[in-house]
């Protein structure tokens, strides 16, 4: 019996996340006697338009990509988001809030008119355009959960994406809460499975997972209330991730209009203004 053949491919992203795979080590030897990497240009010179599962890093920000996103998925029986840009966007998702001449601009000066012809649309996870088995969140991702994914794969098992709060992760390793510290967390909204790993260290969470399916069900409320905040409070400190959450731009742009408002008349030099 043949070996399922994987390929990995990314768009727009630091790569990080096939690093990740690749400092892996020993826990993910085993499952790899058992595949066959076909195409993997972060690890090799060889590549293979003939794979079963394709697992694909970064987000999309040019419309020229989305034909090769949709070539990948019809060769492959298996599609895997590699991290949160491939998953929810990531970082990127957040040059959508600005305007593209303006951003050239501030790059490069008078020079921006040189780069003028370079190609940039709305940056959006590969689930825009294609459908995706089984995403794996995190920047970068938690190589244990990508050993558990491949391992589900290989025996043809549902893979339970993690919809509890990190809080759930903190409260299980007997972490100090950060917000005992002054610090606001996003730790309550966010989807586990880092293992807690930015708490662990005394951070606070930047939400890099992405939110909850249904934060005002499945939030760490009770976190927040002692704290004296609500779900939408810390909704609106995702400027970093999960920016096209219906939820998250809700608010954001209910923000925007307050904060236009408010700002009506001033001086649109100084830092802060909107107008």
């Amino acid at each position: 019996m043949s070996k399922p053949r994987v390929g990995f491919f990314d768009f727009a992203c630091c790569e990080g996340c096939q690093l990740t795979v690749l400092s892996i080590g020993l826990p993910i030897i085993d499952v790899l006697k058992h595949v066959d990497i076909v195409t993997w240009r972060e690890a090799m010179s060889e590549k293979s338009d003939e794979y079963d599962i394709a697992i694909i890093e970064g987000a999309i920000n040019r419309d020229s990509d989305v034909p090769r996103l949709k070539k990948i998925r019809e060769r492959a029986k298996l599609v895997v988001a590699l991290g949160s840009c491939a998953a929810i966007g990531g970082p990127h998702v957040s040059a959508n809030n600005f305007d593209k001449a303006e951003m050239l601009k501030m790059m490069y000066g008078d020079k921006a008119e040189l780069f003028a012809a370079q190609e940039a649309g709305e940056v959006r996870p590969i689930g825009a355009e294609i459908k995706v088995d089984v995403p794996i969140y995190g920047c970068p991702i938690n190589a244990n959960e990508f050993v558990s994914v491949l391992k589900h794969l290989l025996l043809g098992r549902p893979y339970r994406v993690p919809n509890e709060a990190v809080c759930y992760e903190c409260k299980l390793n007997g972490y100090e809460c950060v917000y005992d510290k002054g610090m606001v967390c996003l730790g309550p909204v966010t989807r586990c499975g880092c293992n807690s790993i930015c708490t662990s260290r005394g951070h606070r969470c930047f939400g890099c997972r992405g939110l909850v399916d249904d934060p005002n069900v499945n939030a760490a409320k009770d976190v927040l209330a002692e704290h004296g905040y609500t779900v939408e409070d810390v909704l609106t400190s995702f400027n970093i991730y999960s920016q096209r959450a219906p939820r998250v731009k809700e608010l954001a742009e209910t923000a925007a209009d307050k904060a236009k408002k408010e700002s009506k008349g001033s001086e649109p030099w100084r830092f802060g203004s909107t107008t």
